[in-house]
C-alpha cells in the first residue's frame, strides 16, 4: 500500500504517530509492539500459514501465503481471537467463537484466500472447546464439555450428522487423528485424577483399539499425554509423553503392535518431542531450570543432535518439509521473535519496536520442600537498592516461569522496581514431585516457598521489606489474595487479577473441567473435605488482610467467575478495608492491548500510591 507523500492530511497523520511514538514510555511500546505468534503451517500446504499477531490492537489471527508474502486478517472481534488451525491441505481455517471471552461457543472455518465465515460442526451445540483434529478426508474430530454434559467427543463428517464416539462425566481431550483419519488418540481422566491423564485410541466408531494407563490403580500418580501420530499413511506409532522416569519424557508407542519404544535421551529436566514431517527423525524440545532448547534425535542411528538457538527460552517449535527448524525464541532481555535455523527472523512486521528490557539472576533458595528456584530482576538506573519490590506470581499452578521475554514485569523494573518470580511447589519443569507436592494443602504450600524467597530477597539486600508487593494474575492472582490474607504482616501492596476469592463458591460457577481438577488437588469436593477448602480459601482470611488490595476481574470468566470475587470484595468493604476493583467486559484475561495497558496503568498507580516511601 503506497500514500500520496503530497497529501497534507497523510504528512500530518505521519508527524503526528511520529510524535506519539516518541512521547510514549517504553513500558507501553512493549505492549503496543506488534507482535507475531509462532506460524502454523499447512501440513500438505506448507505454504500456507496462519499466525496470532496484535497489529491491529487485538490479538487475532492472520492468513500468510509465504509464497507471495501476502497476508490478510482473518478474525475481528472486539475481544479477540486466539484459538484456531489449518486444515492439512490448507484450504480453511478453523477458528473458535465464543462470547466476549467466556469460552463457551462452536467452531466457525473460512477459506483460506478469503470469504464468509461458515459453521464448521452443523449440529453441534454451543460448549466449551476439548481439542480438534482435522484429518485430510475432511473429517473432524472435536472434544467439548458441559456441565450437564461432562465431556463428549464427535465425529464430524462432510454432508453427514454429528456421531457421538465418547462420553464420560471426568475430563477427557482430543489429542490427535491419525494421517490416514482411521484411528483417534484420546486423553482421558476417567480414573478421577484430573492431574494424571490416561490414553485410549479408538477408531472411528469409537470402538477401543488400545489403552496405555500409567495411574497403576491409584497407587501411584504417572501422567501420559498425546504428542502426535506419526506424518506416515497407515503408521500407527503414537509419539508420547510419559513420567515414569520422575520426569516429562518422550517414547513411541505403536498401538496395533502393542509395542513401546523408550528413546536414550539423556537430558535434564522435561523432554517433550514432535515428529519431523517425514516420520524419520524427532524435533525434541528440552526444558532445564527455566532455560529451554531444541534437538535433533535420528530414530535410525538414535542420535541426538543439538539444533542451535540463543540462550534463553524457546516457546514454541517446529520442522519444516525442508528439514530446517522454526522456532519463537526470547529472554528476559530479548524481545520475542520467530527465527529459522536458516537464518534471520521468520516473519518481521513494520512498526513500532518493543525496547530492551533487564536480565535475570538464578536464585536458589532453601525451603520447606527442596530448593525453590527464582528468577530476579535489578532495575537499571535507580541505584544499588534495597528496592521495592513486585512478586509476581506465575497462574497454572501446573506452569512455570522463564528466562522470556514479558511485558508486565518489563514495566515494573522501568519504575524502579525489583522483580521476583519464584517456581513454586506445584510449577513445571523441575520433575513431576514437585508439581505434584500442591496437593491436598493447596495455596498454602506454594505461599511456603514464596515466603522462603521473600526472606532470600531481603536478606540479599535486594528488596525493601517495608516495600513488597505481591500480585499475579489466575492462580497468581488466587494466591496473592491467599498470602495477603495469611501473611498480613509481610506485604504492603496486593494486586490480584482474575483470582479464585470465595473457593467453594468458585467450585460451583466454575467449569467443569476445573471442578475435576479441584477436586483432584483438594481429595474430594467441598461438601466431602470441607475443611481443606476452608483452610484453602482466601475468603476465611479476608477480615486478616492488611494491605491495600487492588483486584481486577472479567464479569465473562469461566474460570475464575465473577460472583465469588464479588463475595470477597462485599467482606473488604463492610470492615472499610482499602481496596479497589476493576471489572471489565471479557473473560480470564484481555486480548486487546489498550485494556491490558489500561490495567497494569492502574495497578502501577495503585501500588506508587499506596507503598510507603524509602526510609
Amino acid at each position: 500500500m503506497t500514500s500520496d507523500a503530497t497529501d497534507p492530511t497523510d504528512a500530518t497523520d505521519a508527524t503526528d504517530a511520529t510524535s506519539a511514538t516518541s512521547d510514549m514510555p517504553d513500558w507501553e511500546k512493549r505492549f503496543r509492539a506488534p507482535r507475531v505468534v509462532m506460524p502454523e503451517w499447512a501440513e500438505d500446504a506448507p505454504d500456507r500459514a496462519l499466525y496470532i499477531s496484535n497489529e491491529t490492537g487485538t490479538y487475532e489471527f492472520y492468513a500468510w501465503d509465504r509464497a507471495t508474502g501476502a497476508r490478510r486478517q482473518v478474525t475481528d472481534r472486539p475481544n479477540g481471537t486466539t484459538d484456531g488451525t489449518l486444515s492439512p491441505d490448507g484450504e480453511w481455517i478453523w477458528w473458535f467463537s465464543d462470547t466476549d471471552g467466556d469460552e463457551f461457543g462452536t467452531w466457525v472455518r473460512q477459506p483460506f484466500t478469503g470469504g464468509p465465515d461458515e459453521p464448521a460442526t452443523p449440529g453441534l451445540a454451543p460448549a466449551y472447546p476439548e481439542g480438534l483434529a482435522l484429518g485430510r478426508d475432511g473429517t473432524a474430530v472435536v472434544g467439548r464439555s458441559t456441565d450437564e454434559e461432562g465431556s463428549t467427543i464427535y465425529v464430524c463428517r462432510p454432508g453427514a450428522e454429528p456421531v457421538e464416539i465418547y462420553r464420560h462425566r471426568e475430563s477427557a481431550v482430543v489429542g490427535d487423528l491419525s494421517r490416514d483419519c482411521t484411528l483417534i488418540a484420546i486423553e482421558h481422566t476417567e480414573h478421577g485424577d484430573s492431574m494424571h491423564s490416561s490414553l485410549r485410541v479408538v477408531a472411528l466408531d469409537g470402538k477401543t483399539v488400545a489403552e496405555l494407563d500409567d495411574t497403576r490403580g491409584g497407587t501411584e500418580e504417572l501422567g501420559l499425554s498425546v504428542l502426535g501420530f506419526a506424518p506416515v499413511a497407515g503408521d500407527t506409532r503414537l509419539l508420547v509423553c510419559h513420567q515414569r522416569r520422575g520426569r516429562w519424557e518422550p517414547m513411541i508407542w505403536d498401538v496395533a503392535a502393542g509395542t513401546e519404544q523408550p528413546l536414550e535421551i539423556d537430558l535434564p529436566g522435561d523432554v517433550g518431542a514432535q515428529w519431523y514431517p517425514d516420520g524419520s527423525a524427532l524435533l525434541v524440545s528440552h526444558g532445564f531450570e527455566a532455560r529451554s532448547e531444541l534437538w535433533r534425535y535420528d530414530l535410525a542411528e538414535r542420535a541426538l543432535t543439538r539444533v542451535e538457538t540463543p540462550p534463553g527460552t524457546v516457546s514454541d517449535a517446529s520442522a519444516r518439509p525442508d528439514g530446517t527448524v522454526e522456532y519463537q525464541w526470547s529472554s528476559a532481555a530479548e524481545p520475542s521473535s520467530v527465527r529459522s535455523t536458516a537464518g534471520g527472523v521468520v516473519l518481521e512486521l513494520p512498526g513500532l519496536k518493543a525496547p530492551r528490557s533487564v536480565p535475570v539472576e538464578d536464585a536458589w533458595v532453601d525451603g520447606p520442600g527442596g530448593r525453590i528456584h527464582a528468577l530476579a530482576q535489578r532495575p537499571q538506573g535507580h541505584g544499588d537498592g534495597p528496592f521495592p519490590t513486585i512478586f509476581e506470581i506465575h497462574g497454572g499452578p501446573t506452569w512455570h516461569d522463564s528466562d522470556a521475554f514479558a511485558a508486565g514485569p518489563a514495566a515494573w523494573l522501568d519504575h524502579g522496581f525489583a522483580v521476583v518470580r519464584v517456581n513454586y511447589r506445584g510449577s513445571t519443569g523441575y520433575g513431576r514431585a514437585w508439581t505434584d507436592a500442591l496437593k491436598h494443602r493447596v495455596g498454602l504450600i506454594e505461599l511456603e516457598d514464596i515466603a522462603a524467597v521473600r526472606e532470600w530477597a531481603v536478606a540479599s539486600g535486594l528488596a525493601d521489606p517495608a516495600r513488597l508487593v505481591l500480585s499475579g494474575g489466575s492462580w497468581g492472582g488466587y494466591l496473592t489474595l491467599l498470602g495477603l490474607g495469611t501473611q498480613p504482616e509481610a506485604w504492603a501492596v496486593g494486586l490480584a487479577a482474575v483470582p479464585v476469592a470465595d473457593y467453594v463458591t468458585a467450585y460451583h460457577d466454575e467449569m467443569e473441567t476445573l471442578k475435576a481438577l479441584d477436586r483432584t488437588l483438594f481429595g474430594g469436593t467441598p461438601e466431602e473435605v470441607p475443611e481443606r477448602w476452608a483452610a484453602s480459601s482466601p475468603l476465611t482470611y479476608v477480615d486478616a488482610v492488611r494491605a491495600p488490595v487492588h483486584i481486577a476481574a472479567g464479569v465473562n470468566d469461566p474460570r475464575c467467575p465473577i460472583r465469588q470475587i464479588d463475595h470477597y470484595v462485599d467482606r473488604l468493604a463492610a470492615r472499610g478495608a482499602v481496596h479497589e476493583v476493576y471489572r471489565y467486559d471479557a473473560g480470564h484475561g484481555s486480548l486487546v492491548v489498550s485494556e491490558r495497558i489500561k490495567q497494569l496503568r492502574m495497578e502501577l498507580d495503585f501500588a506508587l500510591k499506596h507503598l510507603p516511601r524509602r526510609a
